[in-house]
């Protein structure tokens, strides 16, 4: 079994081992007073961890502890992992950041934008530009998500998802995203900001420009090299206790309630492969994603990507360095987005003061629905990860107390 270990005292690299002993003090609370089933956190400096540990259960009903090899549903998680998948592509040749997404997609040259009406009645125009690849990687493509429930646009998405699976209840990914293409846009691409399905479509760009389907992208270009051998689109039979079991934030009782049906998904494979949210993890599978980033595209002697990929990706790409909140459609959602712009598959930290972290300026992260999360520190050389099943992802502020937690640990 590979699993995560503590491979340096936290005093050589400048951290308390008291102050890190707090994480545990903390998140415990939450085990034991029914809000989380369990949970595993790994905090390193210099690449060395100093902090690795588990609690609580990865199945609350059956008793079934946490343990290193618990098999997580990681969520949006997956966006990262589809964004390197496209960076490795650029590198090789295959697409450009700036090609049209219809290149790879045609229906996407017909997509219209949408300016007034209702979600069943849309009053549209054609797009002024075409929509291009870093739109998609940077979430201004002006796609969104149905489960916004911010607008019209929103809702026709809702609507057409209802329709669309009511005739095809197992639709690939091909025929996901010409139904994407089909729906009318936010706003002009590259003139806002709004979280969407953009990573899903750039998973489809991967399948044409490769000409493997994601899965097989994933596993031999990115898994495989980097020794990932617990993460795929779902656990197979032999690995199915190893899953963690998926929970809801429950308003009535504040504790969690078990999402049985929804959790269940990922014991077989999908009929349409999402690169948005569509992956399973290990702490260690995905720690071994997250060295690489930190590395500058290499790990254990395995490169896949640049060093100057790598920076440009964790750059913030919104116009004039501006932040989310500024730029985007956050709608209510400020706190979480304050002194964040957004590269090609990460927020970054553009403005420490304004975003009210201690991390520093250029950290870059993201997170799952399922209220998992990392993020990675190139000036401290911090990189953190936090794994739970907890849907969803803003139901407690486990990210800002976690935050918190580590960087008071910090002596030196």
């Amino acid at each position: 079994m590979s699993e995560l270990q503590v491979s340096i005292d936290p005093k050589e690299v400048g951290m308390s081992a008291e102050r890190l002993a707090l994480i545990d003090s903390y998140f415990k609370d939450y085990v034991n007073d029914g809000r989380l089933s369990g949970y595993h956190v790994a905090v390193a400096r210099y690449g060395q961890i100093v902090y690795n540990s588990t609690y609580g259960m990865r199945d609350a009903e059956a008793k079934s502890p946490i343990e290193q090899d618990t098999i997580y549903r990681i969520f949006s998680m997956t966006k990262p992992i589809t964004s390197i998948a496209i960076m490795m592509l650029i590198e090789d040749g295959k697409l450009l950041l700036t090609d049209a997404v219809s290149k790879f997609i045609p229906s996407f040259a017909d997509t219209k934008v949408f300016v007034s009406g209702t979600a069943e009645n849309p009053v549209t125009v054609p797009m002024k530009a075409p929509m291009q690849v870093w739109h998609l990687m940077s979430h201004t493509s002006g796609l969104t998500y149905g489960w916004n429930f911010w607008d019209e646009v929103d809702a026709s998405y809702r609507i057409a998802e209802a329709k669309f699976l009511a005739e095809n209840p197992n639709p690939t990914l091909e025929e996901v995203c010409d139904r994407y293409a089909s729906l009318p846009l936010e706003f002009e691409p590259g003139t806002s900001w709004n979280y969407s399905v953009s990573t899903d479509v750039l998973g489809r760009i991967v399948e044409v420009a490769s000409g493997m389907n994601l899965e097989e992208f994933f596993q031999t270009k990115i898994f495989e090299p980097l020794g990932m051998h617990d993460t795929g689109f779902f656990a197979p039979s032999e690995k199915h206790s190893r899953l963690a079991a998926l929970y809801s934030f429950s308003d009535t009782e504040a504790k969690k309630t078990r999402l049985e049906e929804m959790g269940n998904r990922w014991l077989s494979r999908p009929s349409m492969l999402s690169g948005g949210g569509g992956l399973v993890s290990t702490a260690y599978d995905y720690w071994q994603f997250m060295q690489m980033l930190e590395n500058g595209g290499v790990l254990n002697g395995v490169r896949l990507l640049s060093p100057n990929s790598i920076d440009q990706m964790t750059l913030n790409h919104l116009p004039n360095n501006q932040d989310i909140t500024s730029f985007g459609m956050t709608l209510g959602w400020d706190q979480w987005y304050s002194g964040l712009g957004f590269g090609l598959g990460f927020a970054v930290v553009t403005d420490q003061a304004k975003a009210k972290t201690p991390c520093s300026t250029g950290t870059f992260s993201w997170g799952g629905m399922a209220s998992t999360a990392f993020w990675i520190d190139p000036v401290e050389e911090i990189s953190v990860m936090f794994f739970t099943q907890l849907m969803p992802s803003t139901s407690y502020e486990i990210r800002p107390y976690l935050r918190t937690l580590v960087y008071g640990a910090i002596t030196e």
